[in-house]
């Protein structure tokens, strides 16, 4: 898709401003920024927040995570997804009766499809110990431990474990974290913050989840966080959506290859990706990062459109998908009111 500028510096705003339902965001909703043909259309803050506030989004690092794996094979350092885990960590030991531990690939971990001995509910409720993992010395040695345990290969299986596996992956094979390798070949090409170091003092609950949290947050042993810990600006979230939208292009800069893009947000019966989320209703198709709380980078091709929402967690959040189609509804109104299902209610 053709440009007519980028936000190497700062988003242009558009005269075209866009109206949200305000009775439609909730409580813990931090600011909202909505990105329509490449124009800031919507920015607004709320519980003392502002736009040079970074915000922890939680399981949105995911999605982030998967952007640098497609970068790390675009410049070789991986061959492929289908690498076996355990060929990344030859000190790893494993009995001979454990095949199912050795059949786990990258794609598995990506797809969230690898056997882990815990559940996940559909309506989105993991059962996943992470704060277990939190007590351990050695994180990625505690993953592979449980990896294989229980569950079935192919079966959706959401683990955030599974994600720090591959920012581990990461460093194995490009001798930088995660973090250092975003800062180089991710962050700074679209004009993102640079995330330094962020000093950690320990690995309580306030420090790896909590109001401690800085940054972009690494386990005991110097492995960025793969499926949390990382921190924002509305702006920045927004910047990554934008990078996806324009299937990893940048200023006529391919980023992300146009190739991982494409396979990262293939439908499926899972409607999950490579660490992304997929929706697709009455025809038109979102890809999503997703946290908890409410933290979300919601991208939508067809509509030229990408709303990034950055939410306080909290124990019950309220649904963010409603917000999400009040602001496409807001949005496509004069149009796409025609269009409503009458069934669900939504767009898509």
């Amino acid at each position: 898709m053709e440009r007519d500028y980028w936000p190497n510096l700062e988003w242009k705003t558009s005269e075209a401003a866009l109206k949200i339902d305000t009775s439609m965001i909730s409580n813990n909703v931090n600011g909202i920024v909505v990105i329509r043909n490449g124009y800031l259309v919507f920015e607004k803050y709320y519980n003392g927040y502002g736009p040079d506030d970074e915000h922890h989004v939680a399981s949105v690092t995911k999605s982030i995570t998967s952007a640098l794996i497609g970068i790390a094979i675009d410049k070789g350092y991986i061959k492929s997804i289908d690498e076996k885990v355990l060929s990344f960590f030859p000190e790893y030991t494993s009995s001979a009766a454990d095949v199912r531990k050795r059949a786990v690939t990258l794609k598995h971990l990506l797809t969230m499809t690898a056997p882990f001995p815990f559940t996940w509910k559909p309506g989105g409720s993991a059962l996943e110990p992470l704060d277990r993992l939190r007590r351990q010395k050695d994180w990625v040695k505690y993953t592979l431990d449980i990896m294989g345990q229980k569950g079935e290969f192919g079966e959706f299986q959401y683990c955030t474990a599974g994600a720090h596996l591959i920012s581990a992956i990461l460093t194995r094979t490009t001798g930088k974290c995660a973090r250092e390798f975003a800062n180089e070949n991710l962050f700074h090409p679209i004009g993102m913050r640079v995330i330094p170091d962020p000093q950690m003092k320990g690995f309580g609950l306030d420090d790896v989840f909590g109001k401690n949290l800085k940054g972009w947050i690494h386990d005991p042993t110097g492995n960025t966080t793969g499926g949390w810990g990382i921190t924002l600006t509305l702006r920045d979230m927004a910047r990554f959506g934008f990078l996806y939208l324009n299937k990893g292009k940048w200023d006529n800069k391919q980023i992300v290859s146009e190739s991982w893009v494409n396979e990262s947000l293939k439908m499926n019966t899972n409607k999950y990706g490579y660490l992304w989320w997929l929706r697709e209703e009455n025809g038109i198709f979102a890809f999503m990062a997703r946290g908890d709380g409410g933290n979300v980078i919601c991208c939508i091709p067809e509509k030229d459109l990408v709303i990034a929402i950055a939410s306080k967690i909290v124990s019950k959040p309220c649904d963010i998908l409603p917000l999400i189609d009040s602001i496409y509804i807001e949005n496509h109104s004069h149009i796409l009111k025609q269009h409503l299902s009458a069934k669900t209610g939504k767009f898509f």
